[in-house]
């Protein structure tokens, strides 16, 4: 017997709650820092990236014997990195595990990773729309059922961990990014990402809560600039999310931002994910590196002399497991720390965590088999329930932002018959669907032999399917149009009954697009030609009589100010996905009624950046600036083809202490002729804090639907604890005083405004605060 069968055996006998403590004396150095790192194999250093840096980092001379020699940590993108049909990428695993398992004295098998934001990042798996739709559907329990069928593609491809969702509270929307977030306010992204998690872990898959923290508000909207923020703002607009996430959700990883904030790089502060995440927040998961994160401690931010110095500061300040690949946890780790320039206790730390989290997901198990279900399986990764899905999700997130008058109508629905002209740069490009964690558009793209691995309908394709007559002409692309092109769009429009313009983004990495990571907007015109073309097409629709239907599928808001009196109608999608063709058709047609509410502001004109309705009084329009940054349409804004009244406007008390809670309650009745949803939403106003407070705040909302003529009761229960700030003296406090709850359908519209005095002594509160507000929706008689 090798002496590597005999540890493994031996390990075996080892109960099952003394396994990683038993490891950790058993270990030697060399075998504990292959555990903290990960490799990416396929990955291309020669071509089209998909992280930062990749083709100066992603580099291994080694052989694959060499690199598993120890054991190894984590296998990256085993699916994600290039097309591979899912069966083969199963064997490729197995393969992987079998070989890992046996070059390892103890037998212990990688923990895999994948992408996720959008679904599964993987050939043939269904492409979801991306979080900022999620926002827009105000809708955690849909977005948590898709999240747990995420999850089921992912285990049974032998996967274990998934990186996402994102929890970047959205600060400037000209960051590249914007389409990976959830919103620009922090209760609607934690609520859903939340939500997101607990769908992701209810079927075994750890999920990583990302960017911790501070990333979304990088100088300028640049991507991993330095972000210029307080503690104050730090506290209560970018953390809440991850606490949210954390208690309640049961996140098991974290990972840190690439940025600094006052000049401490996220990899780099142990105040944060040690201090902060594990001593007061209690986390005891995994903290895991972004891409490249560790070595940019030295390649970017200059806080390292090299690549052994950089392990040091990631490693001590809690950075558990390098990632995608390893160039500071090996060689240069192990030098440092046999020359005593760290403590080995610090590498056992997070060790620990590792282990503790592998066994968690099954792989210190006896058991544990290296092949996944897919080997065994058909496994399909598009079913026609998570297209279904796909659609409903896309379809809840269609904002429609203005819905004018056209011959004594609403322009939408659209009536049946009548000619339809479908043109803009995006008419007819199934990417106009796909942000750029989507497989297509982030791996697809560089490999343009291979087919999309699932379907996608552009916008004209599905109404040709469902009209008789389709006349539709391609604007050049999202950056470029000829006069040759924008004149024949303008002869369609001209020469129809309605036309639908279609505008917006291409989602791409790094310059390969308009919006995505790396793709940083100079301002918020639609980019390229496409402000010079909508505004030719929309005269000619004015001039020849046609109905003018504006769609943007963008990653980020636009400023809509020049077009909003000239379009009859302007809908707004954020990259919903491979059915996201035929949910705005239903909404277009009246199939669906539209419901979705805006997660971002959108701007009227692309000056006033950076900005979103989260902001104090002096940063909204004032007589002292002739700068107005209001935005076209607020936070929570969006139609419907029915109405809603809003009624019974109750509160349990006008006074509470500052440890109770105060019930809000009022009737919406659909009062339209359709059946329909409607977003209640309760915003928090404080006038008078110790420190400056937003104008207004979420706290809370309820998506209700109701029929034609149907009416529920919503009630919210307001605990005191969710009027907290951050005060003067960085303490998260509840202060009595007076605090105004508006209930509202949109951050701009108010139906009714509850007065409450808070009474009593001045309480600190922290993570074990109320983060939550319960809400209750009942049907009426």
């Amino acid at each position: 017997m090798s002496t590597g069968a005999a540890d493994q055996h031996a390990l075996a006998r080892v109960p099952a709650s003394g396994i990683v403590e038993h490891l950790i004396r058993e270990m030697t150095l060399e075998e504990k820092l292959a555990q903290l790192a990960g490799v990416w194999v396929n990955a291309s250093t020669d071509g089209d990236s998909v992280a930062p840096l990749q083709s100066q980092m992603a580099g291994d001379d080694r052989s694959w014997d060499d690199i598993i020699a120890d054991g190894l940590g984590q296998i990256t993108r085993m699916y994600g990195t290039v097309p591979v049909e899912p069966a083969e990428g199963a064997r490729r695993l197995a393969a992987a595990q079998e070989q890992i398992m046996a070059a390892s004295r103890f037998g212990i098998p990688a923990q895999v990773h994948e992408e996720c934001l959008a679904g599964l990042a993987a050939w043939k798996a269904t492409a979801f729309p991306v979080p900022l739709a999620w926002g827009a559907t105000f809708n955690p329990g849909l977005v948590k059922e898709m999240a747990s069928r995420i999850g089921e593609s992912m285990r049974s491809l032998g996967v274990h961990q998934g990186l996402a969702p994102v929890l970047d509270v959205v600060r400037d929307l000209r960051w590249g990014r914007v389409e990976e977030t959830i919103g620009e306010d922090p209760y609607l992204v934690g609520t859903v990402a939340t939500a997101y998690v607990q769908g992701l872990e209810s079927t075994g898959i750890v999920s990583t809560l990302k960017h911790f923290v501070g990333y979304s508000a990088s100088q300028a909207g640049r991507n991993h600039a330095p972000v210029s923020m307080g503690p104050r703002e730090l506290a209560d607009v970018m953390l809440p999310p991850f606490e949210m996430a954390l208690r309640h959700g049961g996140a098991r990883s974290v990972m840190h931002a690439y940025t600094d904030i006052d000049g401490v790089p996220a990899a780099a502060n142990r105040a944060l994910l040690t201090g902060l995440l594990r001593q007061e927040w209690g986390f005891n998961g995994t903290v895991v590196a972004d891409y490249f994160g560790v070595a940019f401690l030295d390649v970017t931010h200059g806080v390292a002399a090299d690549s052994g110095e950089a392990a040091i500061l990631a490693l001590s300040a809690g950075v558990d497991v390098e990632l995608p690949t390893v160039n500071c946890f090996g060689a240069p780790l192990l030098a440092r720390v046999q020359e005593g320039a760290l403590d080995v206790a610090v590498v056992d730390q997070a060790l620990r965590r590792v282990l503790t989290q592998k066994a968690q997901v099954g792989l210190l198990s006896p058991d544990f088999s290296p092949a996944p279900p897919a080997l065994s399986a058909a496994v399909d990764l598009d079913r026609a329930e998570d297209r279904a899905l796909a659609r409903e999700l896309a379809a809840q997130s269609l904002v429609l932002l203005s819905n004018g008058s056209f011959d004594g109508a609403p322009a939408l629905p659209l009536p049946s018959g009548g000619s339809l002209g479908v043109v803009g740069p995006l008419a007819d490009d199934p990417f106009a669907m796909l942000g750029c964690y989507s497989f297509d558009a982030h791996v697809g793209a560089s490999h343009p032999d291979v087919p999309m691995g699932i379907s996608v309908p552009s916008v004209a394709a599905v109404a040709a399917g469902r009209f008789d007559s389709v006349l539709s002409s391609v604007t050049g692309n999202c950056e470029v149009a000829t006069e040759t092109e924008i004149a024949e769009a303008c002869q369609i429009a001209a020469s129809v009954d309605t036309c639908v313009v279609v505008v917006g983004d291409n989602a791409g990495l790094f310059g390969r697009g308009t919006s995505g990571e790396g793709n940083d907007a100079a301002d918020l015109h639609l980019p390229g030609d496409q402000h010079r073309m909508l505004d030719r097409v929309l005269a000619a629709c004015a001039n020849s009589g046609s109905r003018a239907v504006v769609v943007v599928l963008s990653g980020r808001p636009y400023a809509l100010g020049d077009f909003v009196d000239r379009a009859d109608a302007i809908v707004q999608g954020f990259f919903p996905g491979e059915a996201g063709g035929e949910a705005l058709w239903d909404v277009l047609t009246g199939v669906v009624n539209p419901s979705g509410k805006l997660p971002v502001s959108v701007p009227r004109s692309s000056g006033g950046q950076p900005g979103t309705y989260l902001h104090s009084r002096l940063a909204g329009r004032t007589e002292v600036s002739a700068l107005d940054p209001s935005p076209l349409y607020g936070f929570g804004h969006g139609l419907s083809y029915t109405s809603f009244e809003l009624s019974g406007h109750q509160s349990s008390a006008p006074a509470m202490s500052t440890s109770d809670s105060v019930t809000v309650s009022c009737t919406v009745t659909n009062t339209g002729l359709r059946d329909g949803a409607e977003v209640v939403q309760l915003y928090l106003e404080d006038p008078v804090g110790e420190v400056v407070r937003p104008v207004r705040e979420l706290i809370g909302y309820a998506r209700v639907e109701l029929p034609a003529g149907a009416s529920s009761e919503v009630e919210f229960v307001v605990h005191a604890d969710r009027t907290s700030f951050t005060g003067l003296d960085l303490q998260r406090v509840v202060t009595p005083g007076l605090v105004k709850l508006h209930v509202s359908t949109s951050c701009a519209s108010d139906a009714a405004t509850h007065e409450v005095i808070l009474h009593g002594p001045r309480r600190v509160v922290g993570f074990e605060r109320e983060m939550l507000t319960p809400v209750r929706v009942r049907a009426t008689a």
